[in-house]
């Protein structure tokens, strides 16, 4: 390897390293002749600042066409549209599709704000069979509608401002069964997804049975993805909202419910049960099932015989096999 040179302080202390000629003769320019070199711009402050005044300056000077302005924003104001607006009074929602809207305008329990179509000649089909008074249809592009519904959704180029349903509290259901001796209500034991709660009530409305009950919180609520679901059942089926999903059931023991829980670790089928008379039928969210307080106050717990390679179903699934089972007898 080659040797390397001794370090020199000395050197890095001479001053006369960047002399050359004379002494005190400097090899570069000075710093003096350096400022008389550069361009007038660097010479009285920062580019930006002066020609901000510049064009502030210009501005200032050049006269403004106010009518040309006030003419151009006239025009902008006449080609702009009025984009509908969506909201409504706090509560109310939309609901869509064909099913779910005319159910809505056969029921006379719910109210109705307004009534919107995609297609003029829509309204002669999504008329109904009520006579009651109806907002005015509303007809709005298909663009607006998707954006209303959702893009995902199906709304079939009809919609509904809605408020809500009255609420139905236990003892009201139980009263407005009298004699009745057979009848099948769903006990929903914290089932969140509003599809599975509108297929339930879509199932429930064919099988004839007498209304769903839900616990008020962990539970899905009243939405236009619910009424979709359940395609016009929402308006004929009553959901039941309750606080206390154990003294619910109590209730319903005493006027004369038979509480069946569905569940895998079940003892019997549900057709070996053999169930009649009065019955509510519990079933509990996918994955987590029935909850412990709820099992405890099931006078029985009932299975479905899978025997395939997949041995649970989706709950909504559940509840139309378990109704059908009940209604076949």
């Amino acid at each position: 390897m080659p040797q390397r040179k001794p370090f020199r302080p000395h050197k890095n202390r001479s001053r006369d390293r960047f002399q050359s000629g004379a002494e005190g003769e400097h090899r570069g320019p000075r710093r003096g002749d350096r400022d008389e070199e550069r361009p007038a711009r660097f010479k009285s402050g920062p580019r930006n600042a002066r020609d901000n005044a510049r064009r502030a300056a210009e501005r200032r000077e050049k006269p403004q066409d106010h009518d040309l302005a006030a003419k151009s924003s006239r025009s902008f104001e006449e080609r702009a549209e009025p984009k509908p607006s969506f909201k409504g009074p706090k509560g109310s929602y939309w609901i869509y599709g064909n099913h779910a809207v005319l159910a809505a305008i056969d029921n006379p329990a719910r109210r109705i704000r307004r009534l919107v179509q995609s297609d003029p000649s829509g309204e002669r089909a999504a008329r109904g069979g009520s006579d009651r008074p109806l907002p005015p249809w509303e007809t709005l592009r298909r663009d607006e509608l998707d954006r209303l519904a959702g893009r995902e959704s199906v709304h079939q180029g009809v919609a509904a401002q809605v408020d809500p349903l009255p609420e139905v509290e236990t003892e009201d259901l139980i009263a407005r069964l009298g004699d009745r001796a057979d009848c099948v209500l769903i006990v929903l034991d914290q089932v969140t997804d509003p599809h599975n709660v509108g297929a339930i009530l879509r199932s429930a409305a064919a099988f004839g049975a007498i209304g769903v009950m839900l616990t008020e919180r962990h539970a899905a609520p009243e939405t236009g993805t619910l009424a979709k679901a359940a395609s016009g059942a929402l308006e004929v089926v009553p959901l039941v909202r309750v606080a206390n999903l154990a003294r619910a059931m109590e209730q319903l023991k005493e006027a004369g419910f038979w509480c069946a829980g569905l569940a895998a670790e079940g003892q019997k089928t549900l057709a070996e049960a053999r169930l009649s008379g009065r019955v509510a039928l519990c079933l509990g969210a996918e994955g987590s099932g029935l909850r412990r307080l709820t099992r405890a106050h099931c006078d029985l717990l009932v299975k479905l015989p899978t025997r395939g390679p997949i041995d649970h179903l989706n709950v909504s699934n559940a509840a139309a096999v378990s109704l059908y089972e009940l209604a076949r007898g």
